[in-house]
């Protein structure tokens, strides 16, 4: 049976093969970020498509950042990029590029576009542009478009001398006013723009724009295959112009893909940005941003970031694939290796009351179920433990399972069966202690000694060797589903349940001293990851990554 692929991997098969247009030679992709902000979720899809396409293909990909507008660009961006893209598990070997590199050739080509006629020096403000467009049955006028070769030219390179403030003139390619596809209406290639870049400095004041700056990038750089998300369709004849209109060495093939669209978050970096620069959240490491970095920090693992986006496949049209779908991968590659341990989130001390003072032994414990390496681990225990408090009722209701006066016996995870005989409360009415006993004879699992109960198995941490813990638990950023619709304030769809942040938290002793990027399951509450800014030796924090409940519905 052979093997299912996706459109994109057809039109390579298409082009590689005997008579295609790059038989013989090496498939060669790019991925192009913007320095203007950190890599979210979405450029996972398009990370995943470059650099996997090549590698099913036996090819390279570059990685290179556009760095063609400086007011947005730092090279904060380019170091964080950089790493996310090595944590995926992704590599461009010594292919790392930047559109800067290539101001000079791109210059060039501008020139060499004016002596040939296809380019003229405009006049026009941004507003008038856009009022001298025309619409379907108008064509656009423009009346720089005649202008001399010479004077364009001129005016050109006066423009890179810096005599011209900012918005005073454009170089706009002279294609055809009366396309249908208005980005061939005579767009504009160059404008100006005295920023401080932070590769080339001062040396330029005009910079080339993304249509133009991106096809000769490719066609530099030898790239068979310019891989876009959807947006760049209709850019596709203005790439195509320029590779053919400009005195290049090879001529790529761009092909549009659907971006990655999820539920209950934006992807927008101007959005994004906004909520780091007005305090929303933390920063761009924030657990609850799409990030990277941010997933990352919550968690996530590179297993199954790539494994979202390859099973939700690539697609021609755009679509919105559930939030749950990508904790559904999440929970699948670490129900494979993440540890078992226990913790207590809200605690409240149980003492069994019949349990020799000044004792305690130790249980034995699976760390991983289900695997045959991971063996088991040793926890101590004694006469007081700590326990969650919704494991108590006073008053229990019907069918209640777990801790309560006169209620069915429980069994301790891996240690003994237990009975409550009351609890101990404070002034304002709050229990305070749970009462058990135990039965000694009862040790030995879940349930070892084959004894049936009614009560459930609940989890604990010893009180003598208990370490102290905050635990943050995170649920979706916005309360909203689609956040980015219509005419709404993405801000006020911000969910304020998004964080819970638990202190006095007990968790096994072994947890004292971990750090990052160790992640565990504690039993009943979830998979937890060490977070790799604020926890310390001695003080450590957990983020709850996801919930060991999955609510996707396949």
């Amino acid at each position: 049976m052979d093997e299912a692929k996706n459109f994109i991997h057809a039109f390579i098969e298409e082009d590689i093969a005997p008579g295609g247009n790059y038989a013989g030679m090496q498939v060669h992709t790019r991925f192009p970020p913007e320095p203007n902000g950190y890599l979210h979720i979405g450029h996972c899809k398009a990370l995943c498509i470059d650099f996997g396409s090549a590698e099913k293909y036996g090819g390279i990909c570059n990685l290179r950042m556009d760095d063609t507008n400086p007011t947005k660009e730092d090279t904060e961006y380019v170091d964080a990029i950089k790493e996310d893209i090595h944590w995926l598990g992704f590599d461009w070997g010594d292919r790392f590029y930047y559109a800067s590199d290539y101001f000079d050739q791109m210059y060039a080509c501008a020139e060499d576009l004016i002596r040939r006629g296809l380019a003229y020096v405009c006049e026009l403000t941004p507003e008038q542009m856009r009022e001298y467009r025309g619409d379907l049955k108008t064509p656009a006028r423009c009346p720089y478009r005649d202008r001399p070769i010479e004077e364009s030219l001129d005016l050109f390179r006066r423009m890179k001398a810096g005599e011209f403030p900012n918005g005073a003139m454009t170089l706009r390619a002279k294609i055809d006013p009366a396309s249908g596809n208005f980005n061939m209406r005579d767009p504009a290639i160059y404008r100006i723009n005295h920023m401080h870049h932070h590769r080339t400095g001062d040396k330029w004041c005009i910079y080339p724009m993304y249509d133009f700056a991106h096809p000769i990038e490719d066609a530099l750089e030898g790239i068979t295959h310019s891989l876009c998300s959807l947006e760049f369709e209709d850019h596709r004849p203005l790439y195509n112009w320029v590779v053919e209109n400009c005195n290049l060495p090879s001529r790529p093939r761009q092909i549009e893909f659907a971006r990655l669209g999820i539920n209950y978050t934006v992807m927008s970096k101007r959005k994004l940005r906004k909520l780091v620069e007005e305090g929303y959240v933390s920063g761009w490491d924030d657990p609850r941003m799409p990030t990277l970095c941010g997933l990352r920090r919550r968690g996530y693992t590179p297993a199954s970031i790539r494994n979202f986006c390859e099973q939700i496949g690539v697609a021609k049209v755009p679509n919105t694939v559930e939030y749950a779908f990508l904790e559904h991968c999440l929970r699948d590659d670490l129900n494979t290796h993440a540890p078992r341990r226990m913790a207590v989130l809200r605690p409240v001390r149980l003492t069994i009351t019949n349990y020799p003072d000044g004792c305690s032994e130790t249980v034995e414990i699976e760390n991983l179920p289900g695997s045959e390496t991971a063996g088991t681990r040793q926890v101590s225990f004694s006469k007081t433990l700590w326990v969650e408090a919704d494991d108590f009722m006073e008053t229990p209701v019907p069918k209640y399972k777990r801790l309560s006066p006169d209620g069915p016996e429980c069994r301790l995870k891996g240690a003994y069966l237990i009975k409550c005989t009351g609890c101990v409360k404070d002034a304002d009415g709050n229990v305070t202690e749970i009462l058990c006993t135990y039965d000694p004879d009862s040790r030995g699992g879940d349930p070892a000694d084959g004894r049936k109960i009614k009560g459930a198995t609940i989890h604990w941490v010893d009180a003598a060797t208990a370490a102290d813990a905050e635990i943050r638990l995170y649920g979706n950023l916005f309360s909203d589903a689609d956040p980015d619709s219509g005419d709404k304030d993405f801000l006020d769809c911000l969910n304020p349940a998004s964080l819970e942040t638990l202190t006095g938290c007990k968790v096994e002793a072994a947890l004292k001293d971990v750090q990052a990027p160790a992640a565990f399951q504690f039993l009943r509450q979830g998979y937890f990851a060490v977070d790799s800014k604020d926890s310390r030796p001695g003080a450590p924090v957990f983020n709850r990554a996801v919930a060991l409940k999955d609510s996707f519905k396949f």
